[in-house]
């Protein structure tokens, strides 16, 4: 355990911004799947508007650097592709 009084403020700070991170995080994650839900049940509309409330989240998440931002850029391309693959 940390034993000077500034080790243990880091310590405090780090979880504070872990459990913060964990959060925004997650956001992220479930606006990916919901995107990914709509294109396997076929809805192109659907799948296109949770799509366009995606890119400002995972953005935000990016920049941050709580994800990196090729692989947001690389799940973007992907899920725009599949999208637009739609019959």
């Amino acid at each position: 355990m940390a034993n000077s009084s500034s080790a243990k403020k880091r310590v405090r700070q780090s979880a504070k911004r872990r459990l913060h991170n964990m959060g925004i995080r997650s956001e992220a994650r479930t606006h990916i799947k919901n995107v990914l839900k709509a294109i396997e049940a076929g809805d192109k509309k659907q799948a296109t508007e949770l799509y366009n409330k995606m890119i400002p989240i995972v953005d935000k998440v990016a920049n941050k650097g709580i994800f990196h931002k090729n692989k947001i850029a690389r799940h973007k391309s992907r899920l725009n592709n599949k999208i637009k693959a739609m019959a």
